[in-house]
């Protein structure tokens, strides 16, 4: 009777299933972890930006166009920076449509998602980096959920290792690296970027409560957090990417995500050194019913009713009633 190796025992297996079929529709489970991201990514953000003034649910009315956008966004940059998987001899072009077998680029996300959010914040008024501010914790935690789902793709592993929670990868797997035997073990990287993520969230709310991150700073610090992470996990990756210069083109994207984040917050900081006083553009501005003045209006009306019912009953005319005689 032979014996496993306790690193092979104590590793992490790839899910046995990926989908599931409910009648005559395919559910994914990578289509539902991204799902399951933006809806929690969506009451986070709504909750950070109700808080500093903003119309309870106006985020659905600018994630209506960011959503959509920022999944067009990160399929494109997908494919176009993976053109050996796409584009050959025989190549099926319809597979680059084909999201629910992984390929997402969160950089791509970004550019389409920015754009669309930039699209639904100028329709209600709301300001874009204040919307960024209160995104940028429900980003990572959006991008967590996601590499979950890389996980049931059986993707996004790194370099082999021989540590007890290396992850299993069948040697059927087009990633598996050749010449490498059956059982070897791999970094996960799905898990290391969801630890990451994680951690960057309770950075983005705590540096938010201590120093109030506001005109992009919090996105700023988003930028540079998500940024060292992934420019290091990025280059112990084993499937094929674009090289520039010797380097991964996700490891350049994330050097500028750095750079581009640093940028923010030190330009907004010499533009805006006051504090924020509304997530609205000046002039469109959202004013909070006030539930005192809503309770007078209502005793008001009632009090007008019962007044001209007294005074239909008293045959008074209400040309020389007192009450119409006020402004």
């Amino acid at each position: 009777m032979s014996v496993l190796p306790a690193s092979v025992i104590l590793s992490i297996p790839s899910p046995d299933w990926s989908f599931f079929d409910l009648g005559p529709f395919r559910i994914h489970a990578y289509a539902l972890c991204i799902l399951v991201g933006i809806i929690v990514a969506t009451i986070m953000t709504s909750r950070r930006l109700t808080k500093r003034g903003a119309e309870p649910g106006v985020v659905l009315d600018i994630i209506l166009w960011a959503v959509p956008l920022g999944i067009i966004g990160a399929r494109i940059y997908h494919v176009f920076t993976h053109p050996g998987d796409y584009f050959y001899d025989g190549a099926d072009l319809l597979k680059t449509l084909y999201i629910w077998e992984g390929g997402n680029a969160i950089f791509g996300a970004l550019i389409g998602g920015g754009i669309g959010a930039f699209i639904g914040c100028r329709m209600t008024g709301i300001r874009f980096w204040s919307f960024a501010d209160a995104l940028a914790p429900g980003l990572l935690l959006a991008q967590a959920f996601g590499r979950l789902g890389n996980w049931f793709n059986h993707e996004l592993f790194g370099l082999p290792t021989t540590l007890p929670w290396g992850l299993q990868i069948e040697s059927t797997n087009a990633a598996f690296p050749a010449g490498l035997p059956d059982g070897t073990l791999f970094h996960p990287i799905f898990l290391y970027e969801i630890i990451w993520n994680l951690i960057g969230v309770a950075v983005i709310l705590y540096l938010d409560r201590k120093f109030s991150l506001r005109w992009g700073k919090a996105f700023g610090v988003y930028l540079i957090w998500y940024g060292i992470g992934r420019s290091f996990l990025e280059s112990i990756r084993v499937d094929p990417s674009e090289i520039f210069l010797g380097i991964r083109t996700n490891v350049w994207a994330s050097f500028a995500a750095i750079v581009i984040g640093i940028a923010i917050i030190w330009i907004q900081q010499r533009r805006h050194a006051g504090a924020e006083l509304s997530p609205y553009v000046p002039g469109r501005e959202w004013v909070a019913p006030d539930p005192e003045v809503e309770s007078d209006d209502d005793s008001n009306t009632s009090d007008q009713g019962d007044g001209a019912a007294a005074r239909g009953e008293s045959g008074e005319s209400s040309a020389t009633s007192p009450r119409d005689s006020r402004p």
